[in-house]
């Protein structure tokens, strides 16, 4: 396990120890990343796309931005080779839908209420959580396990109950409550992502070269 950054008895603190820390564990959590489960979800997206399907993303708080940012960068940026767009949604951007159905119907339906709007056979459904454990977007990958949909986790912590949901894990054990570095990996895994779809995209139009291997 990392180092969590606390003070022992008696320590002075010190900034330059506590960043030396903090990127100590940020590079842990980079260097035990499963490489062939992000390859796998990869996978899963262009799939999405060759389909037409949508694929949507949920997260609550700093997880709701990573949703909204992974969302944009999917759309706009993974297909700078010229190919076909990805249809990409997060369902953390509407404010004004999110509090009608949390007044309405309770909040850990969020996510819920709007797939069963939305969602169709084969689409992609990402959760985003550090503990894993959030219940909207539990609920949310539920429901997609249960109507043909996709569901996929990209987690921290020992993985919560989304770990046991999803087809396809992203998980960044880490220990409980280390939310700061699991929210970082989870952003760079976006651009890791995103930017390794354009690459393939524009390879895929430049038949001398070799496709992505976001292993390399």
């Amino acid at each position: 396990m990392t180092d969590r950054s606390t003070l022992t008895a008696g320590e002075t603190f010190s900034p330059v120890a506590f960043a030396q820390r903090y990127v100590q564990r940020v590079q842990n959590l980079l260097k035990n990343l499963d490489i062939n489960a992000v390859a796998a979800v990869i996978d899963v997206f262009i799939d999405a796309r060759q389909r037409g399907n949508t694929i949507f993303f949920v997260g609550n708080g700093g997880s709701a931005a990573t949703a909204e940012h992974f969302a944009n960068d999917l759309t706009v940026g993974a297909a700078s080779g010229g190919g076909p767009l990805f249809r990409a949604v997060s369902l953390a951007s509407n404010m004004a839908l999110l509090t009608c159905i949390a007044n309405d119907f309770g909040y850990d339906c969020v996510f819920e209420r709007q797939l069963s709007n939305l969602m169709k056979a084969g689409d992609v459904v990402v959760g985003i959580s550090a503990s894993g454990n959030s219940p909207n977007v539990v609920k949310a990958l539920e429901y997609a396990a249960n109507n043909a949909g996709i569901p996929i986790a990209i987690v921290g912590f020992d993985g919560g109950r989304m770990k046991n949901i999803a087809k396809h894990i992203i998980h960044l054990a880490s220990p409980k409550g280390d939310y700061g570095p699991v929210e970082d990996v989870q952003l760079v895994l976006d651009h890791l992502i995103t930017q390794c779809l354009a690459e393939l995209d524009r390879k895929t139009r430049a038949p001398e070269s070799e496709p992505c291997d976001p292993a390399a």
